[in-house]
């Protein structure tokens, strides 16, 4: 069912904000590069130098969100918080998989901490995206993400995106136990966030890319610990082929976005803290 590419965002049902509406201020840095200790841009939260340390390694495994420079602000081109905004750097492919249906692998080496690709789609309201994982049947592909940022004075900040009419090439990619990209909420113009995909490890040419559909927090295994699926879980969720040797069986489940529980259905449910 796939009609559009589109490298970005676009507003979707439900929602009013348009993503690619320029609202923030510029930063008024007039070097060739920001630094964090002048540029108000840098100063709303993670910053890239330390994005892959601190996403990686720290207690609770979330990513803080990030503020690129916009189109306001005066800083150059080439100003090092300018990343996701430049797109695509590395040859991608669309591959089909043994068990997973469409799949995305990189023809080239990819450095760890590198941008790899966005996970681009409409952006939707609460309420059409409940509507559209409601009318899914077991047999569909869901590639409707919901992610939630906690921020500093405990409120809850929601996106949901969906890529299966309109999207990019971050709609092929499948999740693992074990990713090679993590995703990190990134802000240019808006706030509504770009959900970039940054490399977790070095990631050889040929290999397949994979992210954790739950932000690396809530899909564990079972109380045995061995990824055994429960058997009020069955027929809840579906199997995960990824491979990984600790693989939990099956894939991330988040029923927030239905009313009663659905057959073999799967939400992709990623967290942030802010």
């Amino acid at each position: 069912s796939f009609s559009q590419y589109s490298p970005e965002h676009v507003t979707g049902a439900g929602e009013d904000i348009n993503p690619s509406e320029i609202v923030f201020p510029g930063c008024i840095c007039l070097s060739a590069s920001c630094t964090a200790a002048t540029c108000s841009c840098l100063r709303h939260g993670e910053n890239y130098n330390s994005l892959c340390i601190n996403s990686l390694e720290s207690e609770t495994g979330y990513a803080r969100p990030i503020f690129e420079c916009n189109a306001m602000c005066q800083c150059s081109e080439s100003c090092q918080n300018r990343v996701v905004q430049r797109g695509l750097q590395f040859q991608l492919e669309v591959f089909h998989t043994d068990k997973k249906g469409w799949g995305l692998r990189t023809l080239e080496f990819i450095p760890k901490g590198r941008f790899v690709c966005e996970y681009a789609g409409e952006v939707l309201g609460f309420k059409e995206a409940c509507r559209r994982i409601q009318t899914q049947t077991p047999d569909d592909s869901n590639y409707i993400i919901a992610v939630r940022e906690h921020l500093y004075n405990g409120q809850i900040m929601e996106t949901y995106v969906d890529p299966t009419y309109i999207g990019n090439v971050g709609r092929f990619l499948n999740h693992s136990c074990e990713p090679n990209l993590f995703m990190v909420p990134v802000r240019i113009d808006s706030m509504v966030p770009k959900l970039a995909l940054f490399a977790a490890t070095d990631i050889l040419a040929s290999q397949e890319l994979s992210y954790d559909y739950s932000g690396r927090s809530h899909n564990l295994p079972g109380p045995k610990g061995d990824g055994e699926v429960l058997k009020e879980d069955k027929g809840v969720k579906k199997p995960c082929y990824c491979g990984a040797k600790s693989c939990v069986s099956f894939l991330p489940f988040d029923s927030s976005l239905y009313p009663t529980p659905r057959k073999e259905s799967c939400v992709k449910d990623s967290e942030f803290v802010s």
